[in-house]
């Protein structure tokens, strides 16, 4: 999404992961946070593609392509994995071939999320509203009791729930199994039980691809959610391997590059070789007025491990305040830029632990540098909390931290017993104290005597 930068003629690449979500038909949001959409201009920018909703109010259109050609593959797989892996090479497609036989693997996903609106709008003075944003996915897996669906971190974070779009028109709800922000993939699931006969049967499972054996100017498709429209398919080439995209909140690393039109709405979608098999997911688009044609996707080699691992989780939906698990730290976001201006690691900052919490009791100690909760990276305090916001007091989590050690950071793994807040009556927004801990101090207020004896003894000195 191009965005106005004062006129400033200057190359940025910023992944923002606007949406384009509707509020009574007129109003844009930024996932989170309130974000206007404003007219285009030259500043180049490369895009989160979760963007894609319902245009003054209207839904998606549905969306049946292939799904009276399409074999019903949606049984269990046998080998012990969350998704199905090609065994063998098979024949060459057409793309309208590919489109009707892969159109029941990708699904449209809408995100319902809450975000915190400032200042003076048309709905008032600040406060909290709601919008609803829309991306894809790709269904890549069935168990006993549901349908298991990859997508993008950034398409389904802050929600306050999900709904799957099928490729015979019907909707469910769904719930979220796991989500790795480094990466950003995420894994929910459908209950079989609230999906129709008549839509297993339509629906089928992704085969994954090897990626590394596609070559540059190798053909592929892509298929997705474009603008939330429904389902589409573009089509292009292999441009590059291996590329790095610098964005506003990391790098994204060992990215496929394609010329194949990957739009708003597209972000979880698939990418597809001309066997029909996906070698991708879709996650990001650059744009400018001075570039066309290059879209960024996720190789199938480097995200089928995380889905695997993902999948193999529990489905969460949100606990209630009053028994949601209590860590008692008080945390502090090392995003991308200070991790590398302080030789630093990114993650969640421990400054603070609150005494007698579950986290007091643990081997975690203070300057500790949370990356990973439950085997979820995490990246921000944010996404801390929204995999917080699932667990419930009495349930043992595992937090993988980094720990300063002179000029390096050892990693190690620590087992929390989550307890009850002792405090029940706070609120679950975004400062430390109502996550984390009991102490008065807002999310990102901290001493910056306390933040510079966690940097690295090399960099002290």
């Amino acid at each position: 999404m191009h965005r106005n930068n004062l006129g400033k003629n200057v190359a940025v690449i910023a992944l923002s992961a606007l949406l384009f979500g509707s509020i009574s038909g007129v109003a844009m949001v930024g996932v989170g946070r309130a974000a206007q959409f404003v007219e285009q201009q030259s500043v180049a920018s490369a895009e989160n593609t979760t963007p894609g909703a319902s245009v003054n109010g209207q839904s998606s259109d549905n969306v049946s392509g292939g799904s009276s050609t399409a074999n019903n593959n949606s049984g269990s797989n046998t080998n012990g994995s969350a998704i199905k892996t090609a065994a063998t090479t098979g024949a060459t497609k057409s793309v309208s071939e590919i489109a009707q036989s892969s159109m029941p693997q990708v699904v449209s996903i809408t995100n319902t999320i809450r975000y915190k609106q400032y200042g003076y709008s048309m709905f008032g003075n600040g406060g909290e509203t709601e919008a609803a944003a829309s991306g894809s996915g790709v269904i890549v897996g069935k168990t006993d009791s549901e349908i298991i669906i990859a997508t993008n971190h950034h398409v389904i974070e802050d929600s306050t729930s999900l709904s799957v779009q099928f490729v015979d028109g019907t909707s469910a709800d769904a719930e979220i199994k796991g989500e790795d922000a480094d990466a950003d993939i995420a894994v929910i699931a459908v209950k079989l039980s609230d999906v129709s006969s008549d839509t297993l049967s339509s629906i089928e499972i992704a085969e994954f691809g090897d990626s590394d054996a596609l070559q540059v100017g190798d053909q592929v498709v892509a298929i997705g959610n474009a603008l939330g429209y429904g389902q589409s398919v573009t089509t292009g080439i292999i441009s590059a391997k291996d590329r790095d995209v610098e964005t506003s909140t990391g790098t994204e690393t060992g990215l496929l590059q394609t010329d194949a039109a990957i739009n708003p709405g597209n972000s979880g979608g698939a990418l597809l070789n001309m066997e029909g098999q996906l070698i991708g997911i879709n996650v990001a688009k650059y744009s400018s007025t001075d570039v066309e044609g290059m879209g960024y996707s996720i190789p199938s080699n480097k995200a089928k491990e995380i889905i695997n691992t993902l999948a193999s989780k529990t489905t969460r939906s949100k606990v209630s305040q009053d028994v949601r698990g209590y860590l008692g730290i008080q945390a502090k976001t090392i995003d991308s830029a200070t991790a590398e201006a302080y030789g630093m690691v990114q993650g969640v900052y421990v400054y603070k632990i609150v005494e007698g919490s579950a986290a007091a009791n643990s081997d975690l100690q203070e300057k500790d540098i949370i990356v990973k909760f439950d085997d979820q990276s995490v990246t921000s305090l944010d996404d801390m909390q929204e995999l917080l916001d699932r667990y419930a007091a009495g349930e043992t989590i595992k937090l993988t931290v980094k720990r300063p050690n002179g000029s390096t950071y050892d990693e190690k793994e620590i087992n929390i017993t989550l307890t009850s807040n002792p405090d029940n009556s706070s609120k679950s927004n975004s400062s430390d104290s109502d996550v984390f801990g009991n102490q008065n101090k807002d999310q990102g207020a901290i001493d910056f005597r306390d933040f510079i004896q966690g940097l690295p003894q090399f960099y002290m000195n």
